[in-house]
């Protein structure tokens, strides 16, 4: 029977992948307690449905930091798609175009920045992992905004990797061809020494490095949200990294309000996390998003 939701979806990908894979796909840090939240605090928002509107003609279209896209939903940044799909994130951003929405293509892809930029037919954002280096890091900037992407994201939550028990257990690596191909040639153990310990600095420094508009992910709370914007954030991610950083983080959508009366209009908001189904995103647009 073909699957019907993103439900049944995730059940099919979890028989066929190795263990490690879906592991390291689906795992959260720690107890999972805020990856489990993610969810669940959808399912505690209950709607308030309004009756006999005129709904004959209904358009999913929007537009997102000034880029048109068929729906409000986009894809959000994800590492090593290459575990899932010999041609890693080709193949997710092929597609992406076909359903006319927006790819934002991480640091820590299986294809390198370039070669998903040639696959694809829509538009496409840079999500950015700093380097302790900052000449790489500005060659990584630097490629993406060549290569045509429309905007450049910086993931703020993630000094260090949470710790993440399922793959301490399966001793979880990047095997054989799968590799962080955006590294290649910068690093001799990329997954090791990546990491800068960011500050707002960063911000301040990475818009003198590009024309792109830069979003800050990994904003959960007004005050933050606040400082983004002073120094110059074009838009705000309202992420806990999926539950894979801080365990006991608040939930992505019972933040999102706070961050939204916070920034009062003055920058775009989105948010990831949790979100399984259209009354889902309904939901996430209710609230701000």
């Amino acid at each position: 029977m073909d699957p019907i939701n993103i439900l049944e979806y995730e059940a099919l990908a979890q028989a066929r992948l190795e263990r490690a894979s879906w592991d390291y796909y689906q795992g959260g840090s720690e107890d999972e307690t805020t990856l489990r939240e993610n969810r669940a605090a959808f399912a505690r928002i209950r709607l308030r449905p309004r009756v006999l509107v005129d709904s004959s003609v209904i358009d999913m279209k929007t537009t997102v930091m000034g880029t048109p896209v068929s729906m409000p939903i986009l894809v959000a940044p994800t590492a090593a798609h290459g575990l899932a799909h010999p041609d890693g994130e080709c193949a997710t951003v092929r597609g992406v175009g076909a359903a006319h929405t927006l790819m934002v293509v991480s640091t820590v892809a299986t294809r390198a920045a370039t070669e998903v930029a040639k696959a694809a037919t829509g538009p496409l954002w840079f999500q950015l992992y700093t380097h302790r280096s900052l000449e790489v890091t500005a060659r990584l900037v630097q490629r993406a905004e060549e290569s045509g992407y429309r905007a450049l994201v910086l993931t703020a939550d993630t000094p260090l990797l949470g710790r993440r028990e399922r793959d301490l257990r399966n001793n979880f690596e990047l095997v054989n061809d799968v590799s962080f191909a955006n590294y290649r040639g910068e690093m001799d153990h990329p997954d090791k020494d990546r990491h800068r310990f960011d500050t707002w600095e960063t911000v301040d420094w990475l818009r003198t490095q590009t024309k792109m508009p830069l979003l800050v992910k990994g904003i959960l709370t007004a005050e933050d949200a606040l400082l983004a914007l002073d120094h110059g954030a074009h838009g705000i991610i309202v992420s806990n990294h999926g539950g894979r950083q801080l365990d006991g983080a608040i939930a992505s959508i019972e933040a999102l309000p706070e961050v939204v009366e916070a920034v009062a209009g003055r920058c775009e908001v989105l948010v990831d996390g949790g979100i399984r189904r259209g009354t889902d995103v309904l939901k996430a647009l209710t609230l701000g998003a």
